[in-house]
């Protein structure tokens, strides 16, 4: 199926963006950028959010061909080693996004090791890896966004804790939060790939949103969008196999949502603290990077 010609304009515009941004940001992660300045909150040690950033490194050395762009897409991750036996859940994010386009020795060593140290973690009482402390907070609690990334690390290591894992995180939900839906759709793409579990095909319909690109909060009706939210939606129906849906969604986000700069806008970060709510994630590049990186051929929807 030939790709829309705005597709592979748009990816090029956003593979561009992150040479900008690498110039920027140095040895340390993007987090949040500005709209209008476009000037990034950094981390040093990447967050939650690191393994984007090292996703999307290696999106721009697969789309360039160039040696310096994997080079600077293996340091990356090499950055992310410390999170291996950091407690908490968020290593699904980490550890697999930014690992899983890696075809280096390393990389695919700190999957693996990821992947074990996932499964060491999981709690048989409980049902699933805990959100953990690393972040601050109650250790054992669960969160929706503990479960995508965590699904197909666990699975390479032991199916029957990866399915528990994304049953326990669905029991659960994300009423109102879209991110929090995206999330769990993304995860539940993920384990009909990875897993026997074809029941959890009926969760998708309750899952996936109406609009476009929905609301931060359905609490907050009046409240800001997340374009975020969509485009983790749209890679997950690409995995589903609702690639006109997914490109509906994708097309809407680079109409209305992209700026010339080749960053994705109106993103939010945090609307109950009031930061980052109309911003370019760097999660939402990510995911709006690979979804269009599957229309134009150049990934296949289930490489991450």
């Amino acid at each position: 199926m030939s790709a829309p010609q705005w597709a592979g304009r748009a990816l090029a515009g956003v593979l561009d963006r992150i040479a900008v941004t690498r110039a920027e940001v140095g040895d340390r992660f993007p987090l949040f950028a500005d709209p209008e300045s476009g000037r990034w909150t950094t981390t040093r040690r990447g967050s939650w959010t690191g393994g984007f950033w090292a996703g999307l490194l290696w999106l721009r050395a697969l789309h360039s061909g160039d040696a310096s762009d994997r080079q600077a897409a293996a340091e990356c991750t090499a950055r992310l080693t410390d999170w291996v036996h950091a407690d908490t859940a968020a290593r699904g994010l980490i550890l697999w996004y930014g690992t899983a386009l890696a075809d280096d020795a390393g990389s695919v060593a700190l999957r693996e090791r990821a992947a074990r140290a996932c499964i060491d973690a999981y709690d048989h009482e409980l049902g699933l890896v805990p959100w953990g402390s690393a972040f601050g907070g109650p250790r054992l609690v669960a969160r929706v966004d503990g479960a995508p990334g965590m699904v197909p690390l666990l699975a390479s290591v032991n199916a029957k804790a990866a399915e528990s894992h994304l049953r326990t995180h669905l029991e659960l939900g994300a009423p109102g939060w879209s991110r929090g839906r995206a999330w769990l759709l993304l995860a539940v793409a993920d384990a009909l790939r990875c897993l026997d579990v074809p029941d959890l095909r009926g969760a998708v319909p309750e899952l996936t949103p109406s609009r476009h690109v929905p609301l931060a909060t359905e609490e907050h009706p009046d409240g800001p969008i997340d374009t975020s939210a969509a485009a983790i939606t749209a890679v997950a129906l690409l995995k589903l196999g609702q690639r006109d849906r997914a490109t509906a969604v994708l097309e809407e986000l680079v109409r209305v949502h992209l700026a010339d700069s080749g960053a994705l806008l109106d993103g939010c970060y945090d609307l109950g603290g009031g930061v980052g709510m109309r911003h370019e994630l760097v999660w939402g590049d990510f995911f709006l990077a690979f979804g269009l990186a599957v229309l134009t051929g150049l990934v296949d929807a289930h490489a991450v």
